[in-house]
């Protein structure tokens, strides 16, 4: 999930990087498993005709029957166990009954699980049917850019390798990288330091991986421009243009070696 920078607790109330130890990242990798759970499901099961309001209320019964709470549902007011954003909405689209989803339509579905005191954080773009060929490539390259940006994580690295990695990605396909939204820290708290960006900046600090640090990578890419403005809901982001966005996230330990994706959804 990502956040309005607005949003987030104050500096003097945040908690430094932390590193996990191996006991609580293992309870790591089981709430992210259950969002992995979730996340495939719902690939597996959205339809023309059904509502967004149909997915979060199986998500939530989902992961409740697994053993753990929505991290979505109340976070700052936010009424939902997912974020479902259809087509030119870029984060945050609140479920609704009356959200139809239809044949054509590109769908972000952004969901976490808290489980045994620590959160699991993911998002997956999803075609709904036959989508239309620059639909199709968009969502292909904010996915790539993702495993892009993942590919440069290893102990002894910098957010600025895998942002770089995750921006020419996107522009080299012909697409912008959105600004105003990051990726960040994710553990005992659903946001934590770093922020985790997805492109080349000097205005945050440009951190050095640690073994033991789990982030939130989120590229989110824009088909025309990368400016967003927020509707009247307060979260609902959508692009100035009206053109289409794509996000893809997964929960991702930084260890001696590399990574491990722990939200990985072809291990569950």
């Amino acid at each position: 999930m990502n956040i309005l920078s607005n949003l987030l607790p104050s500096p003097k109330k945040r908690r430094g990087i932390e590193i996990k130890s191996p006991q609580e990242i293992e309870i790591m990798r089981q709430a992210a498993k259950i969002v992995a759970i979730v996340l495939k499901e719902i690939s597996e099961m959205v339809r023309p005709g059904m509502t967004t309001a149909d997915l979060d209320a199986h998500a939530e019964k989902r992961i409740r029957e697994m053993g753990a709470t929505p991290s979505f549902k109340g976070y700052h007011g936010f009424p939902a166990s997912i974020c479902s954003s259809l087509n030119n909405e870029v984060v945050h689209g609140i479920p609704s009954p009356k959200k139809v989803i239809r044949k054509g339509d590109v769908l972000k579905v952004d969901t976490g699980a808290f489980y045994g005191g620590f959160h699991g954080d993911s998002c997956i773009t999803i075609a709904v049917g036959n989508v239309k060929p620059d639909a199709a490539k968009l969502i292909d390259v904010a996915e790539q850019a993702l495993y892009k940006g993942i590919e440069q994580v290893k102990a002894g690295a910098f957010l600025l390798d895998l942002a770089g990695a995750i921006q020419d990605y996107v522009e080299e396909n012909g697409f912008k990288i959105v600004e105003d939204f990051t990726g960040h820290g994710v553990g005992r708290n659903l946001h934590e330091e770093p922020s985790v960006f997805n492109f080349r900046t000097h205005q945050m600090p440009n951190v050095k991986l640690r073994a033991g640090m789990t982030l939130a990578i989120e590229p989110i890419v824009n088909a025309g421009s990368k400016n967003t403005r927020i509707l009247p809901d307060r979260w609902t982001a959508v692009t100035v243009d009206k053109s289409l966005s794509a996000q893809f996230e997964h929960t991702v330990l930084v260890t001696e070696q590399g990574y491990e994706i722990l939200t990985d959804r072809t291990q569950v």
